[in-house]
């Protein structure tokens, strides 16, 4: 059997989506700008993300221990909330819809590998989060998962897989258990 040989592991050109400069600076600027600012200043962060692509609506809170890994790939509707120490690994594009809660210790990620290929070639794909969401503390979203407008997927779930709108979802993998009714 040949497994992942990464000395033949390549990044593709291109794949942050900004020179290397870029990105450094932005790690710059997140350490000491945007981690370190304090709780209530959610318009600086807005500011910092917006300075560096990203699209973010009117009112986000977005807390500043969240991790972002590239902003330029981060869409935030209007009045969402980004809770603590929420990572948003944004090697493909994250939208997370207006009105939508991700809780704390949640982790987005856009980013695999495929274990088929000898040289381990990274992949992106993209996550949409929709509006009125809500995802509960400490959920795992798996790269290309889509969660339709309102629904709630319950604390330390793992989504593998689409889950439609306007259910109540839990469990790992997430399950359906019954409808949101408003």
């Amino acid at each position: 059997m040949d497994y992942q040989d990464l000395k033949s592991y390549n990044t593709p050109s291109g794949f942050r989506g900004k020179l290397g400069v870029i990105v450094q600076l932005w790690r710059i600027v997140y350490v000491i700008l945007f981690r370190n600012s304090p709780q209530a200043l959610y318009g600086w962060r807005r500011f910092l993300l917006r300075c560096f692509g990203a699209k973010v609506g009117k009112k986000v809170i977005i807390r500043p221990t969240a991790q972002i890994t590239y902003p330029w790939k981060l869409v935030l509707g209007d009045y969402c909330w980004i809770g603590d120490e929420v990572a948003l690994y944004t090697l493909g594009p994250i939208t997370v819809g207006a009105n939508a809660v991700v809780s704390q210790r949640s982790y987005l990620c856009t980013g695999t590998h495929d274990y088929h290929s000898s040289s381990f070639a990274i992949e992106a794909h993209p996550i949409t989060i929709g509006e009125k969401c809500w995802i509960a503390t400490d959920v795992y979203v798996a790269p290309g998962v889509s969660i339709g407008n309102g629904t709630v997927v319950g604390a330390r779930s793992s989504v593998f897989k689409n889950l439609p709108a306007g259910k109540i979802c839990t469990g790992t993998p997430a399950i359906i258990i019954k409808d949101r009714i408003e």
